[in-house]
């Protein structure tokens, strides 16, 4: 699987100079070596001679091909083949309020959508259906109809020929068109957006009280009406158990923590396409993801996570994600300016259900919980301390003196970590996505004659070191996907090799806050929920 993903999107077919539809020239490991290289090569801005890049290079390349570290897919896309793309995957742009404003945001995400990356757009600043229009006597259309455009532009252009772009749109609960955009899915209509409600503290006081709030004209700032705070709250739950959307973003929250590093400088009002990276207008993040499975030692008792290692691969991932700014193509001077200026990155995890497995940990259970906290406080800490360690050597992010972090050390980057949903390169790294659970033990690939088994390798070892591996039972749990029910498997072995939809959605939500406490940006986290799931399930989890 691996394999055959990176030929199809990431492997340089230019190198073999063969004719279209052949094999690639590049294999997996000259990727590593093509992407460490030149990211790398960054690091003569600060003085190094070649003999020390080249040392760069390689302890990249090392961690890369050993799938300890990977970077976000557009880095591993685009770094190193010259073809003038730019390396991060989440951006958020702005959309003002004028027809101007509005198509110049259509056409910088066509040029986002083309290298590979995701957009985020708040929608909040547009004034509401039928208002005036002052300079033409004509009336607004609304945030709705712009969201289609964006929807139709986006269909339009292919990620590079590589992916579909994908995009988030965001509007504030206090918009008066905001029932019109919590519904805005149910039709089937826009395909390329994942959509989310701005949720403030005022909404969220209203409805602790079943109380009204106000919906407020971004244009002229005027309360325009009222609207019950549970009624609003039962639509969005009621379309989200639909279609899975629109999520919530709880937005004033956002902006009083870490994920908002510059308060007195910026309002964040959007986020990347899956919400793990809330951004400024212009604002751009690269990602990056450690491979927690590789840090498993099962065997030591005392210390069954490789503490040492991991952070050598937690300083090195600074390193590398800090470098990639430097060299990083932008698309826009604006946007270059903006991450220059805040220098964000985002370290993230995969490989988390596969670590639980090899200790004998049960996702939902406390352990897993006390160890998700201190796995990822362990990577903050140590994440921002090479930061330190990099603003000694190449300076603190220009924003820095007015930045929340002005009272202490001097830091290179505003904001250090992210937990992405890791789609891809968990397949290339051969391990479990983010930190989601399994989503199957074994599943079945068929195509036309062709019938492959996949079983999760973690279980296939612990079925022949316990006994009770067979063919037969190997297929069983190919044709199920869990382990519910098979008795032949022991039920400590069942509780642990736990999936995704046979985990309560209070263990999903809680898994992302232990991870989040610790998170400086936002964490990508899907609650999976059975088809007989109720409405009340979903507010639950929302609640």
């Amino acid at each position: 699987a691996a394999l055959r993903v990176l030929r199809e999107r990431y492997l340089d077919r230019s190198r073999s100079g063969s004719a279209p539809g052949s094999a690639p020239g590049e294999t997996a490991e000259d990727m590593c070596w093509r992407v460490a290289s030149a990211i790398a090569s960054a690091e003569s801005a600060w003085g190094k001679t070649q003999e020390q890049i080249h040392e760069a290079a390689s302890r990249f390349y090392e961690m890369m091909v050993d799938g300890a570290f990977l970077p976000n897919s557009p880095t591993l896309m685009n770094a190193g083949k010259d073809n003038g793309l730019q390396f991060s995957a989440c951006f958020v742009l702005p959309v003002g309020d004028s027809m101007d404003a509005i198509f110049e945001a259509v056409k910088r995400a066509a040029i986002i959508h083309k290298s590979g990356g995701g957009t985020g757009f708040a929608f909040s600043r547009l004034r509401p259906k039928d208002t005036e229009v002052k300079s033409t006597g004509g009336k607004a259309s609304g945030p709705v109809s712009f969201l289609r455009v964006f929807n139709g532009a986006t269909e339009a252009v292919k990620q590079g020929g590589t992916r579909r772009g994908a995009n988030m749109g965001i509007l504030k609960v206090d918009h008066p068109d905001i029932l019109e955009f919590i519904h805005c899915k149910l039709d089937g209509g826009i395909s390329n957006f994942n959509i989310s409600v701005a949720i403030t503290e005022p909404f969220m006081t209203a409805l602790a009280k079943n109380g009204e709030y106000d919906l407020i004209d971004p244009h002229t700032h005027e309360v325009t009406g009222r609207l019950k705070a549970r009624d609003v709250f039962d639509r969005i739950v009621s379309a989200a158990w639909q279609t899975g959307d629109p999520g919530l973003v709880f937005i004033d929250r956002v902006n009083r923590c870490s994920a908002n590093p510059v308060p007195d400088l910026e309002t964040i009002e959007a986020t990347n396409p899956c919400g793990e990276q809330p951004l400024a207008p212009n604002a751009a993040c690269n990602l990056g993801s450690i491979n927690l499975d590789k840090f498993a030692r099962p065997g030591d008792p005392k210390s069954p996570i490789a503490w040492d290692d991991l952070e050598r691969t937690v300083r090195q991932g600074v390193r590398f994600l800090d470098d990639v700014i430097q060299v990083n193509p932008y698309p826009l001077p604006e946007i270059m300016d903006e991450v220059r200026h805040n220098r964000r990155i985002g370290l993230g995890v995969m490989g988390w259900s596969d670590l639980l497995i090899q200790l004998g940990i049960p996702y939902d259970s406390q352990a897993a919980l006390d160890l998700a906290g201190k796995v990822m406080e362990f990577i903050t800490r140590i994440g921002r301390n090479e930061s330190v360690r990099l603003a000694e050597e190449r300076g603190p992010f220009p924003n820095w003196s007015q930045s929340i972090y002005r009272n202490g050390a001097p830091l290179r980057n505003s904001t250090v970590t992210t937990i992405a949903p890791t789609g891809t390169i968990s397949i290339i790294a051969g391990c479990s996505s983010g930190i989601e659970p399994l989503f199957a033990v074994a599943y079945s690939h068929i195509v036309g004659d062709r019938h492959l088994t996949f079983v999760n390798p973690h279980f296939e070892a612990v079925a022949k070191k316990r006994g009770f591996y067979s063919q037969e039972l190997m297929e069983k749990v190919a044709e199920e996907g869990t382990l519910h029910g098979l008795d032949k498997v022991p039920e400590d072995v069942r509780g642990v090799f736990v999936t995704a939809h046979e985990i309560e959605p209070e263990w999903h939500v809680r898994m992302q806050a232990a991870f989040q406490k610790h998170t400086d940006n936002g964490v990508s986290k899907t609650v999976n929920l059975p088809n007989s799931a109720t409405v009340e399930d979903v507010a639950r989890a929302y609640r």
